[in-house]
């Protein structure tokens, strides 16, 4: 056999489908095999394997091992005379293996190779070629000389930014994402050193195969598409411990007793300085908007409230300080709520979800400012114009960051205009699609495939350009039935001057799949869409099963006459209430397809006469509909 792909996979389903179609046929006319190793997904990976690609191998990890023993796992039952290592959220032309093989065919001495990764925006991902990690590499990669002068030889050795991009070089580490690897080359250095869980795995055996007498090598020939990021979170605290973790780990093993000690001590002080950085970069990200918007509130309280007395009773400090204070406390701390509620804090967040939150919050205000004392009621006025100046103080602050930094908002679907490039059933399937996550048809303008080629059979991105251009495309979506990959890469590195997102419509999947930056996971839109997933439908539910909980608890004795089974409704809402369960949910809690929930004390529909087969048909349901009404309407049917 020549050739066996190794594919690693952790929740990212509809990324590895498209990556397993795209290696499907990159090995037509070869003999190999394709191994999938699943570690512990929750989301349906391997269900979709068994159903849409029958003849892999799949080994299916019952918790996750990590990136090397997982891939050792497959190498040891690989039967092919190359390895490939290839990340699932990626996705290779047709002829990438026959040129990588040919490549290694004729290069004996190379004990590895990998190719141009370009992200999926089409722009080119400079780790496709990476140096040994050297202290003084290190350094410059930690504390960003590399970005500074990312074509420096002395600077930039991280990436090796001297090289040309578009030139076969020999290089030092090969890229976890695609590693090419010659089987002698494996069976002389031994596997992946199991003691790196992610990361560092690649740079250790790269190292080692040098070491062995072998070379790597940079080939641009190929290209593929990295949607980098999709399995991890580069910013978060975890990512740099196990990252610096791993640096720490190869200097031990590879680097001079000497050297050694400075590397470690940069290691080290990296680990302090950037775990800090991230650490408060993650609370000032969670803190600092809501800080923003209580700004506005207490800004707008010191310039409304005198401002009113003034002008209503001709004089100021007319209303008591301290109850005022107290009052204007309560009302700031409702808004506040609500907006989180609303999702005004999430990222990204919807256009309007700061101004829903606003007006719920002052609805509520009102309504308990309708059943205070009167010596409490101060001016309904005073609230208005408190919501007014906030309403224009959340959207204002909101726009003016979405200029400085890019992801705050979800993408406005309402306005998004697409190009879509396939077949007519591609077209009817991805309109459905599109519908489903609610982007009309009306804001797709159709090209054929033939319609991007010359006379010559030559790629054009004339039309596609004038569409950008006239048509205002932000969106551009290929179909693959007739488009090569080979092709859909190339026209995304030849537009990847505009700002426009590219997608990819599996003819024989159920999802658009893309990714906007290298910095933020891959956006989908899929049939399978789940209410439930969304971060407001969750937080509404957990509020619905308090405010329920805490009704039941505390009226217990007077409604317990009225219930079915009383006393299992009190220590249901005592469970409830501390987050262990949730009250209504799924009949089958084993749902792997499903967002993830609390067990229910009441499933969804079992009231009803259903039989067992509809089980997953009504938690379906129930994830993709679900509403607070749903909730309510199934609990008064259970309890009473």
């Amino acid at each position: 056999m020549k050739l066996s792909v190794i594919v690693v996979n952790y929740n990212v389903r509809h990324f590895l489908e498209q990556c397993l179609a795209s290696v499907y046929q990159a090995l037509e006319g070869i003999d190999g095999e394709i191994i999938v190793v699943d570690n512990a997904s929750i989301d349906g990976s391997v269900e979709m394997l068994k159903n849409k690609f029958p003849s892999i191998k799949v080994i299916a990890n019952k918790k996750n091992i990590g990136f090397s023993k997982a891939n050792n796992q497959a190498i040891k039952e690989a039967k092919g005379e190359y390895i490939l290592l290839l990340n699932p959220d990626t996705l290779v032309q047709e002829n990438t293996f026959r040129e990588c093989i040919a490549f290694m065919d004729q290069h004996p001495d190379a004990g590895g190779l990998t190719v141009k990764m370009i992200d999926g925006k089409g722009k080119y991902l400079p780790e496709s070629k990476r140096g040994f990690p050297s202290p003084w590499t290190a350094f410059c990669k930690i504390f960003g000389l590399t970005s500074l002068f990312p074509k420096s030889k002395t600077f930039a050795s991280y990436y090796l930014g001297h090289l040309d991009k578009n030139s076969t070089h020999e290089i030092e580490i090969l890229p976890g994402a695609f590693m090419f690897l010659r089987k002698t080359a494996l069976d002389k250095v031994g596997l992946l050193d199991e003691d790196f869980f992610m990361y560092g795995e690649d740079i250790d055996l790269s190292y080692r195969i040098i070491q062995a007498g072998f070379k790597n090598y940079y080939y641009p020939a190929c290209q593929i598409i990295h949607y980098k990021g999709e399995s991890t979170k580069k910013g978060s605290l975890n990512y740099v411990l196990v990252f610096y973790k791993a640096m720490i780990i190869f200097a031990q093993k590879h680097i001079g007793k000497k050297s050694r000690k400075y590397f470690t001590s940069i290691i080290k002080f990296a680990v302090i300085v950037r775990a800090t950085v991230s650490a408060l970069k993650r609370l000032l990200v969670k803190i600092w908007l809501p800080l923003v918007d209580l700004l506005i509130l207490i800004l707008g309280a010191i310039t409304i409230i005198p401002a009113w007395e003034q002008y209503r009773h001709g004089n100021v400090n007319v209303y008591p300080q301290d109850i005022l204070h107290w009052l204007i406390g309560l009302y700031f701390t409702i808004w506040i709520f609500s907006l989180w509620l609303y999702g005004a804090y999430d990222k990204p967040q919807a256009r309007k979800s700061a101004g829903k939150g606003i007006l719920v919050g002052s609805l509520v205000i009102l309504l308990i400012y309708s059943i205070l004392p009167g010596h409490y009621r101060f001016s309904r006025a005073i609230i208005i114009l408190l919501t007014l100046w906030t309403i224009a103080g959340a959207y204002l602050s909101r726009y003016l960051l979405s200029l400085l930094q890019e992801g705050i908002f979800k993408p406005n679907k309402k306005n998004k205009n697409i190009a879509f490039v396939g077949t007519d059933k591609e077209l009817e399937k991805s309109a459905a699609i599109l519908r489903n996550v609610g982007i009309s048809e009306n804001k797709v303008i159709r090209f054929y495939p033939n319609e991007i080629f010359d006379q010559n059979k030559q790629i054009s991105t004339s039309i596609l350009e004038d569409s950008i251009l006239y048509n205002n495309v932000t969106e551009i979506i290929f179909g693959t039935q007739q488009i090569p990959m080979a092709s859909i890469i190339l026209l995304m590195i030849s537009l990847s001057k505009h700002d426009v997102e590219f997608k990819i419509a599996l003819h024989s999947g159920d999802s658009i799949v893309g990714s906007n930056s290298i910095q933020t996971t891959g956006e989908l839109y899929t049939l399978d869409y789940m209410t439930l997933s969304s971060p407001m439908a969750r937080r509404l539910k957990r509020l619905f099963d308090i405010i329920a909980s805490l009704f039941l608890i505390l009226f217990w004795i007077i409604i317990a006459p009225f219930l079915k089974k009383p006393f299992h409704v009190l220590s249901s809402a005592i469970k409830v209430l501390f987050y262990r369960k949730t009250w209504i949910g799924y009949n089958n809690s084993q749902s792997k397809l499903l967002p993830n929930i609390k067990p229910a004390v009441y499933s969804y529909g079992k009231h009803s006469s259903s039989s067992s087969e509809n089980c997953n048909l009504l938690d379906s349901q129930y994830a993709k509909n679900y509403s607070i009404k749903i909730d309510l309407k199934e609990l008064i049917k259970n309890l009473f």
